[in-house]
């Protein structure tokens, strides 16, 4: 069974606008496209998508060197006039704050957007997505182009930001005024807070040796204590918070699997917080 390009609701919406423009058939073919083996070189700037693939040597066609198509793909910028008036929207909705903060997307996040008349997915019209390929393809979008939009849906997973970027709002810009916002300052003190406890371990639950001078021990009394140190039932609480899980987002980096690394975590955390219920 083939992994999943994307994982998550706007990597796969953002898919579908590509799936509306291209027949099924150069689609699948250019899920291959997106592995690294083909594409050669990959970049975002800011609504440009440039990639650099490998095509095929094909003797029947005539193409006896292995070719090398250039691929752009191209989303139309939200008039910045009314990204401000979207991130004003934003900021006062303390949902959204918290999850954007968290690194996450959030479900109806394209509320705000259609309020103003736009959109932060692409739409599938030309006028939100244009696409081109040196290959000679009379289609477009071609194979080529659908791998480097597949690479893109697949970094959207790790980054839903990047959208934001794709559609004319810079990434840090974004942060800074979510962060500057009187809900992103309240959350930020809150997810902070944790750092400045000092923590309190608790105390090992398994048998110490008794520790003896360093002139006096011998290798005897090293390996057998003469009277075992008696076990202590002293627990302490660590306060941990849970944000710092959260932020890493549902496919950080180094998550691999389909399911959601926070709702694993937290499956997880509920496990051990019932398992050891008794001394928490």
């Amino acid at each position: 069974m083939a992994q999943k390009i994307t994982r998550t609701w706007w990597g796969e919406r953002f898919l579908e606008a590509l799936q509306q423009q291209m027949d099924s058939g150069r689609l699948s073919r250019g899920r291959a496209y997106a592995g690294p083996n083909r594409l050669l070189d990959f970049s975002v700037k800011g609504q440009k998508i440039e990639a650099t693939l490998r095509g095929n040597v094909n003797h029947y066609f005539g193409v006896y060197e292995e070719p090398r198509y250039e691929v752009l793909i191209k989303l139309k910028a939200i008039d910045a006039a009314k990204w401000q008036l979207i991130i004003q929207d934003i900021v006062h909705n303390a949902a959204w704050v918290s999850r954007l903060i968290m690194n996450e997307m959030p479900d109806n996040i394209q509320q705000v957007f259609a309020q103003h008349n736009v959109s932060l997915l692409p739409a599938s019209n030309a006028r939100d997505l244009s696409t081109d390929c040196s290959c000679p393809d009379w289609a477009n979008p071609c194979k080529h182009v659908a791998g480097a939009y597949y690479k893109v849906a697949s970094l959207l997973d790790r980054d839903p930001f990047l959208l934001f970027e794709l559609r004319g709002m810079d990434k840090a810009t974004l942060h800074q005024q979510l962060a500057n916002s009187p809900l992103g300052k309240a959350l930020l003190a809150q997810i902070t807070q944790p750092d400045e406890i000092p923590l309190e371990y608790a105390e090992h639950h398994y048998t110490q040796p008794k520790y003896l001078p360093s002139s006096t021990i011998t290798l005897k009394q090293f390996w057998h204590v003469s009277s075992p140190t008696p076990i202590e039932n002293n627990t302490t609480t660590i306060p941990v918070s849970a944000a710092l899980i959260r932020k890493q987002g549902d496919y950080p980096q180094f998550w691999d699997r389909d399911d959601s690394f926070i709702e694993i975590m937290d499956a997880v955390y509920q496990h051990v917080s019932t398992k050891n219920k008794a001394v928490l």
